[in-house]
């Protein structure tokens, strides 16, 4: 239909406006009848919808609609594949037609810095790339359906400790290539009708009123169109707010913003202008989703087998010591209170109302020979030696062992961080009284971040399962029982202890502050430049199948950094079950020194049957080899040899093939009596004028051209005169050169004049 938007916004009260600009209530905006502006709905997500009645509340405490609960983000995350997230929106955007809601709030992106962080559960990994791509595909899911989405939280929010005012203090490259660079894929592959800000400041201003955030990196470079919504409470000052790109208040402010925007135009601090911006991108998106507005039918129950596939698509098989799949004629003893009462989702503002739930003992009982056994309470973290000795009962009686354990609600949340890593001392304990009696044991986790296992080397299977939505007791025993074949990948690094996270030293701050010392090092970018032992490397999972891969292809040995490189391999399955591998495409920069080992630029999901190959074929573009240059404020790709890697995780790399790239961009370089000599020969504009300067150093270092005897090369070597050339100031030429301040003085203004 169309609308002239301006033309309403003109016909708009002052008060109206600027009413326009917050919530009715903590999940309605504002409706103008005289105008034909109707109210309309948001909802928490981001892995199903959360609507809550009347007297709502943003961190569930109140009960909302039942509804279907998908995988979370951490579990999502590791299916590697974009069709599933998109799959999976398009379902969450049909439900939300169902039931009236404009806008779901999801998803996350924020960055696992810390394997602490209470709400890493909804975010999707420890690599921006991947987690900008996860995000983009579920964006594109639910808008495909007339419903807006809301990327969230912008950003470098990445704890729950004093969220709403501790300050990140990030290096401009660091939160470029790591913490930003999650939600710019999504908003420029995607465009999401909202952006949430997030409660915290960044290098000491709050994300809700950083005109650079909010304006000049989100709109002016990224594009995005759409309007910006506050997290709920997260408004410091609401004039400055508005004045930086935050649209839309979130919840109500009982009118008490209201007043000060109109009062800043009234007085002046406040265009006016400013204000009918913000309406009218608000407006924009009320009026796309009355457009798109239809009947739809919520089908719960094909929605639960959807979250079921889905589970199943994004479960890690971390060990299979030639257990799994189980037979299952062969008695097996499932264990542990998640087995019966499986824990699928987090606290807080997603928490999902589930229409429904499926127990692992209870898909098992249907087809397979099983006994079970509580094992544990999760009311708090205690031995109880009944249900211990329970267990390990069933455990020495049966022929397999498979122990559910994982993180009870109390040990992540929004609202709080994690204060270790470790499962609950009493499921520990109990896996080790379990493996005594009985070596054929399999734990199945579930857990919204990694934990530490200790137990790993004794048991012979582990399957993570992270937080997996409603359907994950049916989603882990066909896994188990191999109805359904493994292959997902892990999204982030499990580490074999906390205190080897790159952030340690540095989570959460002082309450005030928290620094990012670790700077672009997250996550695999740390522990592979370390060469540290973890438990299980980023990008890892294993299969009931075999995958092998052949004929790695480059479609040319050299380029431009503005030229496009299209990449091919050959995967082939060489075991007998139909299976899916992940093919992970990594990029190495020359420049080893100061870059990570490798970083993850693109990846592909494919089906084979046995015996079956494929050739697949991925694009990497300017930004797949590109750093963020401080200097420049931009990304740039220095000039050199980058090595193409496709690999089964970050550590194991299967086939390597290079590619020589030429920058089209020159680096500036500021000139003045400390430029160093190396930096003007890398320079092309000054690299043939100081060459000759070098020559007369070189000269005078050497002395007259003789033979030189052991001692004296031993002395100065030619690795230690080019070393000293490269570091050596032009001010140095004075000492080695001869030179005069005013000779210096003018070799420094014929270098700019040439720069």
């Amino acid at each position: 239909m169309e609308r002239n938007i301006k033309a309403i916004i003109q016909d708009m009260t002052l008060e109206e406006k600027a009413g326009m600009c917050s919530g009715k209530d903590f999940w309605r905006l504002k409706s103008i009848e005289r105008l034909g502006i109707p109210e309309v709905m948001v909802s928490d997500g981001p892995h199903g919808m959360r609507k809550q009645a009347e007297q709502g509340d943003h961190l569930g405490i109140n009960d909302s609609i039942e509804a279907v609960c998908f995988p979370t983000a951490c579990a999502t995350a590791c299916s590697f594949d974009r069709d599933l997230l998109k799959e999976m929106g398009t379902a969450i955007g049909n439900e939300c037609q169902a039931e009236n809601l404009s806008v779901i709030l999801g998803p996350a992106v924020n960055i696992k810095r810390s394997p602490l962080c209470g709400r890493n559960f909804e975010y999707f990994s420890e690599d921006p790339y991947l987690a900008g791509q996860m995000a983009s595909a579920h964006i594109q899911g639910v808008q495909s359906q007339g419903i807006g989405t809301s990327l969230k939280h912008f950003a470098a929010n990445n704890q729950e400790y004093r969220r709403m005012t501790c300050s990140s203090e990030v290096s401009e490259q660091a939160l470029r290539e790591i913490y930003l660079a999650a939600f710019e894929t999504p908003v420029k592959e995607a465009q999401p009708k909202t952006v949430m800000c997030s409660y915290n400041k960044i290098n000491g201003t709050f994300a809700s009123e950083d005109p650079w955030l909010l304006t000049k990196v989100l709109r002016d470079e990224w594009g995005f169109e759409g309007y910006v919504v506050s997290d709920w409470g997260a408004v410091n000052d609401r004039v400055e707010a508005l004045k930086a790109g935050l649209e839309l208040e979130m919840p109500a402010s009982n009118g008490t913003n209201d007043k000060k925007i109109v009062e800043a135009v009234k007085n002046g601090t406040l265009s006016e202008d400013v204000l009918d911006r913000a309406v009218e991108r608000i407006l924009r998106v009320i009026f796309d989703y009355v457009d798109h507005k239809k009947e739809a039918i919520w089908d719960k129950d094909e929605d639960h087998k959807l979250a079921q596939r889905i589970e199943e698509e994004s479960a890690i098989l971390l060990k299979n010591d030639g257990i799994l799949p189980i037979c299952p004629e062969k008695k097996a003893a499932l264990i542990g209170l998640f087995a019966e009462k499986p824990r699928f989702q987090g606290g807080g503002s997603s928490h999902i109302n589930s229409y429904k739930v499926s127990s692992a003992v209870k898909e098992a009982s249907a087809f397979a020979n099983v006994v079970y056994a509580q094992g544990y309470d999760i009311k708090e973290d205690k031995i109880d030696e009944q249900l211990l000795q329970e267990a390990v009962e069933a455990a020495r009686q049966s022929e397999y062992a498979i122990v559910f354990a994982g993180l009870p609600d109390s040990f992540e949340s929004e609202g709080y961080d994690r204060s270790h890593m470790r499962l609950p001392n009493c499921q520990n304990h109990l896996i080790e009284e379990i493996i005594k009696v009985q070596p054929n044991t399999v734990v199945v986790l579930h857990n919204g971040s990694p934990v530490e296992m200790p137990w790993a080397d004794q048991v012979r299977g582990i399957l993570e399962m992270y937080l997996g939505g409603q359907a994950v007791g049916a989603a882990a025993v066909n896994l188990l029982y191999g109805k359904a074949n493994p292959c997902g990948k892990l999204a982030e690094t499990i580490p074999y202890h906390l205190e080897d996270n790159p952030s340690y030293l540095n989570f959460p701050g002082d309450g005030k502050k928290v620094f990012y010392q670790e700077g672009i090092y997250v996550g695999y970018r740390y522990y592979d430049k370390k060469k540290m032992p973890v438990r299980y490397p980023f990008g890892y999972g294993l299969s009931y199948t075999t995958f092998e891969y052949k004929d790695l292809k480059l479609d040319k040995e050299s380029m431009k950094d503005t030229d496009k490189l299209i990449v091919s391999v050959t995967v082939k399955n060489t075991g007998d079950r139909a299976g899916k591998e992940i093919v992970e495409l990594y990029v190495s920069s020359p420049n080893q020194a100061v870059r990570p080992v490798r970083e993850l630029k693109n990846f592909a999901k494919v089906l084979l049957q046995p015996g079956e190959e494929k050739e697949i074929t991925m694009e990497l573009e300017k930004r797949s080899f590109a750093e963020y240059n401080e200097e420049l404020h931009d990304w740039y790709v220095p000039s050199g040899t980058y090595t193409v890697s496709i690999g089964r995780s970050s550590r194991e790399m299967e086939l390597e093939a290079c590619v020589q790239i030429e920058s089209t961009t020159v680096l500036p370089i500021t000139i003045n009596a400390n430029t160093t000599v190396g930096d003007l020969m890398r320079n092309p504009k000054t690299a043939e004028f100081i060459m000759t300067q070098m020559k007369k150093i070189q000269e005078v270092l050497g002395g007259e051209e003789k033979e030189e005897s052991d001692v004296a090369k031993e002395a100065v070597s030619d690795e230690m005169n080019q070393a000293m050339m490269d570091s050596m100031p032009l001010r140095a030429l004075r000492s080695f050169n001869g030179l005069d301040n005013e000779a210096l003085e003018e070799l420094v203004k014929q270098l700019k004049e040439i720069q």
